[in-house]
């Protein structure tokens, strides 16, 4: 493999425009950083703090798991349809 190759691949495959930045982490970037099954107090504690992007705008995910009345969540599946329950879906907004 020659250096032309190495800078060639370096470049990312899609250009990132212009524009707002938009509050908060995606919640399937969450999800990706937990283990399954796992504890709705163990994701509190390990990840409450993070602000996740949500249709209102940026919310903390502790508050939003207020609302969860489920205890345990056995797979990424089932947590990101009980905070979407919660959060809806829809458009992000901007800064």
């Amino acid at each position: 493999m020659s250096d032309e190759d190495s800078e060639e691949e370096a470049e990312p495959a899609v250009e990132l425009g212009e524009g707002p930045d938009v509050a908060g982490a995606p919640l399937s970037r969450v999800t990706a950083r937990l283990s399954w099954g796992i504890e709705h107090s163990t994701v509190v504690d390990r990840e409450g703090d993070t602000t996740i992007r949500t249709p209102e705008g940026p919310q903390e995910l502790a508050s939003v798991l207020e609302s969860v009345d489920e205890t345990y969540f056995p797979d990424r599946h089932e947590f990101e349809a009980a905070v979407r329950e919660v959060i809806g879906t829809g458009p992000v907004p901007t800064e």
